[in-house]
């Protein structure tokens, strides 16, 4: 016998001699389909992380270069302040007002080393922050495939205690994509 359901033929389930319907099918099926999206919501914060944190790492350099420039130009106004004072030229006083510019920039770059310096700092803390999310998403990511893959041996074996392994070790890595969210 078939059922007619919006205009498809279903067929009627067969009941073969010794062949009994497995009574959690539907609930592992679930359990199952459920741990599969968080396993893909795991992997898309994972990736995302890890995009993050070359960001930040590609910022980070891009300050200790910036940082390294200043260095380099604050070390050569230090170079010409000092060939300034070592010669005696004749016009003292220009000399000593060439000097003393020399001397104001020396102090600004300076400042603004220690300043770009702190921020290439900050920049590296915020891309270790990111890159522990990223382990922990990667680390949940991890524990929810297995889970997933220990519930569909539960289909196979028709054993209850894969399904119980299985999802305990989903909900332990949902719980560890979880904390991912509150590191700081």
């Amino acid at each position: 016998m078939t059922e007619i359901q919006e205009g498809v033929e279903l067929p009627e389930p067969e009941h073969h001699e010794g062949h009994q319907e497995y009574r959690f099918t539907l609930p592992v099926s679930l359990t199952i389909s459920i741990l599969a999206v968080f396993v893909a919501g795991a992997t898309l914060l994972g990736h995302r992380a890890h995009t993050e944190e070359l960001l930040l790492q590609s910022r980070a350099s891009d300050q200790w270069a910036y940082y390294q420039a200043k260095n380099i130009r604050l070390h050569e106004m230090q170079g010409i302040v000092d060939l300034l004072a070592a010669l005696a030229p004749q016009e003292r006083k220009e000399t000593a007002e060439v000097r003393e510019k020399y001397v104001k920039e020396i102090e600004r770059y300076e400042g603004d080393k220690d300043d770009i310096g702190d921020k290439a700092r900050e920049f590296e803390k915020e891309r270790d922050v990111v890159t522990r999310r990223a382990d922990r998403f990667d680390g949940a990511e991890g524990l929810l495939a297995v889970g997933l893959v220990i519930c569909s041996i539960t289909l196979l074996t028709r054993r209850r205690g894969f399904w119980i392994a299985g999802a305990s070790l989903g909900v332990l890595g949902v719980a560890m994509a979880v904390t991912g969210f509150f590191l700081h």
